[in-house]
């Protein structure tokens, strides 16, 4: 099993251990839209002026930044795949194998 793999599983383990998964109900829609608020968060952090290697921390200790907002997104999308079995570091592969094969822009305008 890859490090990503491991990563992926310790993930959507430690997201049941917290609750997220306690009904074992099938909650992919509104995982995604929190998948989406946390970009939008990313958003909000490039908007607010901060340069986006900047971590700053609440009173509480909590991390806050550009850069945590991707992670917070990244961490909801492998514990999503996981639920579903999906083994995201064969997907990636397969998809920058693709990529690389295919034309700057994708044949595109910027």
């Amino acid at each position: 099993m890859s490090a990503f793999a491991r990563l992926q599983r310790e993930i959507h383990q430690m997201s049941k251990d917290h609750g997220f998964w306690a009904d074992e109900q099938d909650d992919s829609y509104r995982k995604l839209v929190l998948i989406h608020s946390e970009i939008s968060e990313a958003v909000e952090e490039l908007r607010s002026g901060r340069a986006p290697v900047l971590r700053y921390y609440q009173q509480d200790g909590k991390p806050e930044g550009f850069g945590v907002e991707l992670a917070d997104a990244m961490i909801r999308i492998m514990d999503l795949a996981e639920r579903h079995g999906i083994d995201l570091d064969v997907f990636i592969a397969e998809k920058m194998s693709y990529n690389a094969g295919r034309p700057v822009l994708h044949g595109k305008t910027a």
